[in-house]
C-alpha cells in the first residue's frame, strides 16, 4: 500500500482518505500466521473481515511485522485508510470519536484471541511497516517440569535445563550490523543485512514477571523471515552444552542457507514458534515519519 498524501482520495470518489493506526494483541496458537492465505485462519483475515463489516467497504491493513503461524503479539501495530464519509458513519448515533467507536465495535466482531486495544488518527506519512525504528521480540522458555505452566500458551516447554549465562555470552558476537543470511529465509530482491541492537538472556527472579522462565529479549531495526526463531534456535544448543559458545559466531560467518555437514557449518536451526511474542514496535516523532519510511524502503531493497 502506498503512503497517501493529505490530498489523496478514496478510489472512485472525491472523498479524502484518513489514516488510522491500530494497536493490537493476539494469541497466535490458533492462527496460520498474520498474512491472509486462502483457506487458512489468519490474524489479518479476521481483522480485515471485521473492519470491512464495520466500514461496509473492503478494507486492507498494513502491519509492522508479519508473524509466523503460532507466534503471538502483545504490541503489534497496523494502519489502514478510510474515506472521510465512511469514517464519519462509524460512531452511529453516539457522540464518540470515530476511532474510539471503532475499537468498541471491533470487540463484538473479532474472535477472543484478537484484541484491538486502541485506534487513532495519524498523519498520512505514518507507515506501520516502513516507518518503524525498531521492533522488540521476547522468547520465553520453560526448561524444567517444576516451571511448566499448562495455562500459558506463549512459552516453549524445553526438555533440558539451560545455561543462561553461556547463552548470554555467546549472543554478544551477533550484535551489530551483519548479513544474517544464515538466520533468515531470504526474500527475492531484498537484503538480509540487519542491525541487531539487543540479544539478552535472563532468568527472572522471584516476584518478577516470567519468574523462573528463560527469557530472550531481541531488538533490531527490522527482522527478516524466521530471523528471531533462528537466533534462538542457534543459542539453545549452547545453553544445553551441546555446542560451544563460539558456535553462533561460526553460523553467522558461514552466510549460507545450506544445512550443516560433518565438516561445514550450515544455516541456523529454527526453534518452535510458540515461545515467541512481538512485544513492541517503536516509531519516530510525527515530523520524522516520512524520512524514516523513505530510508527504510531504500535500505530493505
Amino acid at each position: 500500500m502506498s503512503t497517501p498524501q493529505p490530498a489523496d482520495l478514496a478510489p472512485g470518489t472525491s472523498a479524502p482518505l484518513t489514516r488510522l493506526r491500530l494497536d493490537l494483541s493476539y494469541d497466535g496458537t490458533g492462527f496460520h500466521g498474520w498474512a491472509t492465505q486462502p483457506g487458512q485462519r489468519t490474524v489479518q483475515g479476521e481483522l480485515e473481515q471485521a473492519l470491512s463489516r464495520i466500514a461496509r467497504i473492503p478494507v486492507q491493513v498494513t502491519v509492522a511485522g508479519r508473524t509466523d503461524a503460532g507466534v503471538h503479539a502483545r504490541g503489534q501495530v497496523c494502519h489502514l485508510d478510510l474515506p472521510g464519509p465512511v469514517l464519519a458513519t462509524i460512531p452511529g448515533r453516539s457522540d464518540r470519536a470515530p476511532a474510539d467507536a471503532l475499537v468498541t465495535r471491533l470487540v463484538g466482531l473479532l474472535p477472543e484471541d484478537v484484541v484491538v486495544h486502541a485506534a487513532r488518527e495519524v498523519p498520512a506519512a505514518f507507515d506501520a511497516r516502513f516507518g518503524a525504528l525498531r521492533r522488540r521480540y521476547r522468547y520465553r522458555i520453560s526448561d524444567s517440569p517444576a516451571r511448566h505452566d499448562p495455562l500459558r500458551r506463549d512459552v516453549l516447554r524445553h526438555r533440558w535445563e539451560l545455561d543462561v549465562e553461556a547463552m548470554a555470552r555467546a549472543s554478544q558476537a551477533l550484535l551489530g550490523e551483519h548479513d544474517f543470511l544464515s538466520f533468515c529465509k531470504p526474500r527475492e530482491g531484498a537484503t538480509t543485512i540487519r542491525a541487531l541492537e539487543q540479544l539478552e538472556w535472563e532468568r527472572p527472579g522471584p516476584g518478577r514477571a516470567d519468574e523462573s522462565l528463560v527469557v530472550a529479549t531481541v531488538v533490531a531495526d527490522a527482522f527478516c523471515h524466521h530471523m528471531v526463531r533462528s537466533l534462538v534456535g542457534t543459542l539453545l544448543p549452547v545453553g544445553e552444552g551441546r555446542k560451544g559458545e563460539d558456535w553462533p559466531a561460526q553460523v553467522l560467518a558461514a552466510r549460507t542457507r545450506q544445512s550443516s555437514t560433518r565438516t561445514t557449518t550450515g544455516a541456523a536451526p529454527l526453534c518452535p514458534p510458540q515461545g515467541l511474542t512481538l512485544d513492541h514496535v517503536e516509531y519516530p516523532a510525527d515530523a520524522d515519519l516520512a524520512d524514516q519510511a523513505r530510508a527504510a524502503r531504500v535500505l530493505r531493497g
